[in-house]
């Protein structure tokens, strides 16, 4: 089965959080694809989509939808390789139930408290939660999850019992009152949207991933509480769960006459922007894995991401803040509502600060604290966190504005009341992170890899049981590694992983030594008999690697795959491994030309920016022995950029004093050609591009950048 399916562009894959995807119903199953599209690495952004009506029949998919928004189109090509019916997924097995049962047994399910948090404060909800975009497509969906999440529904026994009750908690959706003046409308994206009530208008943080559910929310509020305008909007951190919805409760007019401010922490924009721009398709195409985008909604497929249940799909942007928050302690007063802030960057995300309100005793903690472990290294691919400074800016919070504090609330999850309450929640969160860190660095230094401290270190008792310290979102094992990895790199030191085999070859010669594939096979099915699946997903990787065409194979580490990932506490986790599976069994999808196109992020980033791109999508043999000089001279920007193209590799700079030709054109239409809105001959001929000297010097230094392919393999080689 193939189809075309036209996607309005506009969505960033979050750091953290998520991808952006694509509904459509399959088959009797109700079965639920969820496309993540490519976020070119130029444009920090991935393509994005507005999903399709589903349906529990089977759908009649109209092959070329289109949903064009601001800036752009993107066109997938997507198809399943052999059977329009994808495999059925499998049931638990005893393995797995009893795996399952234990953990029902060791953690404090009495423990209600999350549950009363949850719901305190409750004002509205509406009956069904499917938001849509203007063009009737579903953009955010609740009433998917509550076929099989509720309170009053027990835990599936191909879900582990602790991720079953976090998505419980994270469906409980509505309009909250934190404090008074606070609220919340929670359930409406992957992110919480918060109101502070000033003398005359709403004060917006953190307004979601896309504009239709941050409207929707904000509607929500203005029917409940009367209505207001919003009168400054804070960005917490540079994450885009935290501000791709601002074009939903705010106009760009506003924000760039001043009438509305928008807060955001130093360097801001440049980290918003910039964050994947270098290795962003290969983020993207693991963020299928982490977020489990071809998933099902049901007890077999997806059930939570950790911070939340999933990411929205409606029209995500980037309004560019007008204020920024340098210090901490550095204090702002919007419609008479004073806040003061404290600077935690390196924490999180390279950007990112706390909010005081002195006058209420209320603590907005962004993504400092959640409830969840968070992660030091995203499954995806990222940059290593820094647990230890993470740890000491939750000290500095404890010391500075603990006493003074009655309420604490952030960007996910929902808040914790009470000073001594809130003190304990920050310490047990800050000694996680001090906790992690320091015993890896312990083990690191008495000779152990990065593997083998993931298998040993353990928390204590005190912070394991502590539900806000489970692993949801970010795991204790992988955490570790990502702890061992800031300090000592891929290298464990060991001889023989100086230079290792890679996965192909040296997976043929383990099947040859441990006896061919048959022989692996039958071992093998005899370990998953017992429930030893992560060792059959160790071993059977490599008879896939050696035979990736061979069914039997696929179909057995499909099936190992798929129990660790109904044993899994980690939404990401759980993700992965059904992910890994459902492509075993199924294929790799196919996706044809992908263009992102959001132009607010087109416009936010600078030229610098954009060679650094072009620099990592040169072509190096291809580029070998040639020498290439360009100017470009940017007639809006009044700037001017050498490129040269020498020893096979891109140099930018100043204006080469001999160039092979010189480009003039304003940066939007730069903008246009990198969209595809514009070809370089329709940009020539209407005037908006003027090339001076050797054209066809810069044909060739176009023919010599790379497009990466989006779908390339992962559990097959």
């Amino acid at each position: 089965m193939s189809f075309d399916v036209s996607m309005a562009a506009g969505h960033v894959t979050r750091a953290c959080y998520g991808p952006h995807l694509v509904q459509r119903g399959l088959d009797k199953q109700n079965i639920f694809y969820r496309a993540l599209t490519s976020r070119d690495l130029a444009l920090a952004i991935s393509g994005g989509a507005l999903p399709i009506h589903h349906q529990e029949s089977l759908v009649r998919l109209n092959p070329k939808l289109s949903a064009g928004i601001a800036g752009g189109i993107v066109t997938l090509a997507f198809s399943l390789p052999s059977n329009a019916q994808p495999a059925a997924s499998k049931p638990a097995t005893e393995a797995t139930k009893a795996a399952n049962a234990a953990v029902q047994s060791e953690l404090p399910f009495n423990d209600k408290a999350d549950f009363e948090d949850a719901q305190r404060g409750f004002i509205a909800r509406p009956d069904t939660l499917t938001i849509k975009s203007d063009k009737g497509a579903p953009v955010w969906d609740m009433e998917e999850y509550k076929k099989y999440i509720g309170l009053d529904k027990p835990a599936p026994d191909t879900i582990n019992p602790s991720l079953y009750r976090n998505a419980q908690l994270s469906t409980l959706y509505g309009l909250f009152k934190v404090h008074d003046n606070i609220y919340q409308v929670r359930g409406y994206d992957l992110s919480n949207i918060t109101f502070i009530k000033g003398k005359t208008g709403w004060i917006v943080f953190d307004p979601l991933i896309s504009a239709e559910p941050a409207k929707a929310a904000l509607d929500l509020a203005n029917e409940k509480l009367g209505k207001r305008p919003v009168v400054g909007v804070v960005y917490s951190h540079s994450h885009i769960d935290h501000y791709g919805g601002a074009h939903g409760v705010v106009k760009t007019e506003d924000v760039k006459s001043g009438k509305v401010k928008v807060l955001a922490p130093a360097d801001f924009t440049e980290h918003a922007v910039s964050e994947n721009v270098i290795a962003g398709n290969v983020m993207g195409r693991r963020a299928v894995y982490m977020y489990g985008a071809l998933l099902p909604r049901n007890a077999q497929g997806g059930v939570n991401g950790g911070l939340g249940q999933t990411t929205s799909t409606g029209y995500s942007g980037l309004i560019l803040p007008n204020q920024f928050i340098k210090k901490t302690g550095e204090k702002v007063t919007i419609d008479g509502v004073t806040m003061e802030f404290q600077m935690t960057p390196g924490t999180e995300a390279p950007s990112e600060m706390n909010t005081y309100f002195p006058a209420w005793r209320a603590m907005w903690m962004a993504e400092n604290t959640t409830n969840t472990m968070h992660n030091i290294l995203t499954l995806r691919g990222a940059q290593v966190r820094d647990a230890l400074k993470w740890s000491s800016f939750l000290d500095e919070t404890i010391r500075v504005y603990g006493p003074k504090t009655d309420v604490k609330f952030q960007s996910h999850h929902w808040p914790r009341w009470g000073t001594e309450n809130i003190i304990d929640y920050w310490k047990k969160q800050r000694d996680m992170y001090k906790y992690m860190h320091d015993q890896t660095v312990n083990l690191m230094n008495k000779g152990y890899t990065g593997e083998e401290i993931s298998e040993m270190i353990q928390l204590p008792p005190e912070l394991d049981k502590f539900w806000p310290n489970r692993g949801y979102y970010g795991t204790l094992r992988h955490n570790s590694r990502a702890i061992y990895q800031r300090y000592m790199g891929w290298y464990d030191g060991n001889p023989s992983s100086l230079n290792n085999l890679p996965p192909e070859p040296a997976a043929k010669k383990y099947v040859e030594y441990m006896g061919g594939e048959a022989a692996v096979l039958q071992k093998a099915r005899a370990d998953f008999d017992k429930g030893e699946y992560r060792w059959v997903a160790e071993a059977v990787k490599h008879v896939v690697f050696a035979n990736p065409q061979g069914a039997e194979g696929k179909n057995l580490l499909a099936d190992a795959y798929e129990q660790l990932g109904y044993q899994a506490e980690s939404g990401p986790w759980r993700s992965v491994y059904l992910q890994g599976a459902f492509e075993l069994r199924n294929g790799v999808p196919n996706v044809g030309g992908v263009q992102p196109a959001n132009a607010d992020t087109i416009r936010a980033m600078p030229p610098e920016m954009l060679f650094d791109y072009l620099s990592v999508r040169l072509n190096g043999p291809k580029a070998a022995g040639k020498k290439i000089g360009l100017n470009l001279n940017f007639s809006d920007l009044k700037k001017q950029y050498g490129l040269d193209v020498e020893n096979a590799v891109l140099h930018y700079g100043p204006p080469l004093k001999q160039a092979d030709a010189t480009l003039t054109m304003a940066k939007a239409t730069l903008d246009a050609i990198q969209n595809k809105e514009l070809s370089i001959d329709d940009a020539i001929s209407k005037g908006q591009l003027k090339v001076d000297g050797k054209r066809e010097s810069f044909t060739d230094f176009m023919g010599l950048l790379d497009e990466f392919p989006f779908w390339f393999n992962i559990s097959t080689p």
